[in-house]
């Protein structure tokens, strides 16, 4: 039976590397990440979390309008959470009234739909709309903003810090390339039934008709989405996420010279990225890997295999280079329960780790009765002993 799950080990290698001898004699050649006219930058994989190009993505910087991606995120967490819904009427205070900057126009004193002003800060880049809903949904401004500093931590914004549901300049409001990436990955995995509202194009209200200042939903049929910003202190800003086959990516850029700067940036490591790299799904969750041998259970073997898909951002060519190996504990004893952590799985491409994650049981192995348990002892024993 040892044989057995070491020959299981070895198919799951072969089925990632059958070509590796051939393709290794010719090395898949990438050049180097264009430059980027900007403060910072960074180029990620939203499904392997694989960062492709950055420059300085921690450096802590004014996200301007970036800031309303938090915003809409906490809308949409309160909608799925059903706290409040599309349909709510929301009253529009003095203060979201007066709110200076872009606007989508809302009126002292009406009630508007919570889906309009989601739209009219997704859109529009509304900060009167920002701040109604966020009156809404935490009594005031401030209070909204302690929940936009609580969720950015929750989600691994390790250098955000929120002033405001608006991105108006404020002192100590800030954030980076890559914690805004990485709000734009919880937008597009988290609520992607509202997703595609940060592709519309236009938005009118109040007889007002008003483009989506993300100009590569005009330029890039792959781009749909998320957000533009703009201040003095923080230039021109833009977080825009594509897909195109199987593979999405999401690009920041901050402290760009113009709205047309940030386009074409984006633009450029979008086709960089795009053009040179590809996303593969390597295993499914929940599929079985390999089946390990138990001892004293009521059965002999156990279904190991991974929790979630699990994605790896590659060179394009090079997925028969990739070798995969298994590695159980040497010794798995009964009783298992579902999610047991029995070894891990290593994927590396030309000596780089791109997956070492646990393999778990996948099914519940019971206690076998007390011969069971006495005869696999003996067996066992001599296992190890030869």
């Amino acid at each position: 039976m040892a044989f057995n799950m070491m020959s299981r080990i070895f198919i799951l290698v072969l089925s990632l590397t059958i070509f590796a001898g051939q393709a290794s004699a010719q090395s898949v050649l990438i050049p180097s990440p264009p430059q980027i006219a900007g403060s910072s930058w960074v180029l990620m994989d939203p499904l392997s979390g694989r960062v492709i190009m950055e420059h300085n993505s921690d450096e802590r910087l004014p996200p301007a309008s970036l800031t309303k991606m938090m915003t809409a995120y906490i809308v949409e967490r309160e909608l799925d959470e059903g706290r409040i819904a599309m349909t709510d009427m929301v009253p529009i205070s003095v203060k979201a009234w007066r709110t200076e900057g872009s606007r989508t126009f809302v009126r002292e004193g009406t009630t508007v739909p919570v889906e309009t002003l989601l739209k009219g800060v997704i859109v529009q880049s509304g900060n009167d709309a920002s701040v109604a809903l966020a009156e809404y949904i935490a009594g005031s401004e401030s209070a909204f903003v302690d929940i936009m500093n609580q969720q950015a931590k929750a989600l691994g914004m390790e250098n955000t810090r929120f002033q405001n549901a608006t991105g108006l300049p404020a002192e100590n409001h800030y954030s980076t390339a890559k914690d805004m990436a990485i709000l734009a990955q919880a937008i597009i995995e988290d609520y992607p039934e509202n997703y595609p509202l940060y592709a519309e194009k236009h938005f009118t209200y109040n007889n007002i008709r008003q483009p989506n200042r993300n100009t590569l939903l005009w330029r890039d049929d792959s781009v749909d989405g998320l957000k533009t910003g703009h201040t003095e202190e923080a230039g021109y800003c833009l977080v825009a996420s594509a897909k195109r086959d199987q593979t999405r990516l999401i690009a920041t850029v901050m402290g760009t010279s113009s709205a047309d700067a940030r386009a074409q940036e984006v633009q450029k490591m979008l086709n960089y990225g795009f053009r040179y790299y590809e996303t593969e799904r390597l295993f499914r969750g929940g599929q079985e890997l390999v089946e390990s041998r138990v001892w004293g259970g009521e059965q002999d073997q156990v279904s190991v295999g991974m929790p979630e898909d699990v994605f790896v951002t590659i060179p394009r060519g090079s997925r028969e280079q990739l070798e995969s190996v298994v590695d159980l504990d040497s010794v798995i004893k009964a009783p298992i329960k579902v999610g047991d952590e029995l070894g891990r799985v290593k994927v590396t491409l030309d000596g780089e780790t791109l997956v070492d994650e646990p393999v778990l049981a996948l099914t519940d192995v019971q206690e076998g009765g007390l011969f069971k348990r006495l005869w696999d002892a003996i067996k066992l024993f001599f296992v190890q002993l030869f």
